[in-house]
């Protein structure tokens, strides 16, 4: 008898044995695999399919904009109007990734695992097409959607107002600090994306919880951040050339870092050292199924 089975509670029937292995978390490299898979499909969709997806993506996430000035307008001014309005933030990101549309920083760790696993030319050109495409999907709509906040009669002076200290308080930072906050933002979107794949009951209290945790602390992304400070753009406070060179730039370098090159990098060293050998080998037992699938087998 081996040690494991010598260690088991004993009186378990084998259904009960069975329950307990099915509770068992997920090892990471499951978890890792699921991932990849998944960023293996969005590399293989067609450059019109990536478009659409990521400006509705943009169009949505215009959301975390307006309901953030919602709230300001409609709170007492005070630090504990953030620790609400705050909440705001989430909606777009509940939005685009219930939608399942396509978000320039979930790509920094689901379409990023594939080519660490097959780190080969042909999978680089295949992410750079999708960065590429999705990146300039989601300016599109969050350009788009803050000029149709501004230039439509929609909302009453004091949201407008409310939203005009949103995109200025993005801009009191510095290219340094935009770097900076957008590798945490990075981060923190990549952790979101590995904790779903385990946890797909509680999937809208992650989004929430990490996207909350993000506009609290004042953390800067690239595609809600587009929104909130083109929006100052139209308005005339802030130039093109701010929007490019003091927000963007740095925000996406440090959003592909913290995302990338932190998270993703670090999580797959973590799996090929455990097994030892590319994390896409997983035994036939441990390869990942959906939910779906999961169910039809029970």
């Amino acid at each position: 008898m081996s040690d494991a089975q010598s260690d088991k509670t004993p009186g378990l029937s084998p259904d009960e044995e069975q329950e307990v292995s099915h509770n068992q978390p997920p090892r990471a490299a499951v978890l890792h695999e699921i991932i990849r898979a998944q960023g293996d499909l969005e590399l293989e969709r067609t450059l019109a399919a990536l478009w659409w997806s990521a400006l509705a993506a943009g169009l949505t996430m215009g959301l975390s904009f307006m309901a953030m000035g919602l709230f300001y307008s409609r709170l007492p001014e005070g630090e504990s109007a953030q620790v609400v309005a705050s909440l705001g933030y989430s909606a777009g990101f509940l939005a685009v990734i219930l939608a399942r549309q396509q978000l320039f920083t979930e790509n920094t760790l689901t379409a990023v695992l594939p080519v660490m696993t097959t780190p080969t030319l042909a999978n680089l050109g295949r992410l750079l097409r999708l960065w590429s495409v999705v990146l300039l999907g989601n300016l599109a709509g969050t350009l788009l959607v803050a000029w149709v906040m501004l230039e439509l009669p929609i909302f009453d002076s004091k949201t407008d107002v409310a939203f005009l200290e949103v995109g200025r308080k993005v801009m009191t930072n510095d290219m340094s600090q935009m770097f900076a906050k957008g590798i945490v933002s990075g981060w923190m979107i990549a952790t979101m994306v590995w904790m779903i794949p385990s946890m797909e009951h509680a999937k809208i209290w992650i989004i929430l919880m990490i996207t909350y945790l993000m506009a609290l602390g004042d953390f800067t992304h690239i595609v809600v951040g587009s929104v909130e400070v083109s929006y100052l753009v139209w308005a005339g406070e802030q130039t093109w050339q701010d929007f490019w060179l003091q927000f963007a730039l740095p925000t996406l370098v440090g959003n592909i870092v913290g995302g990338s090159f932190i998270f993703a990098l670090i999580s797959h060293a973590q799996v090929r050292s455990d097994s030892g050998k590319p994390p896409s080998q997983l035994s036939r037992e441990e390869k990942p199924t959906s939910p779906t699938q999961r169910d039809s087998r029970e």
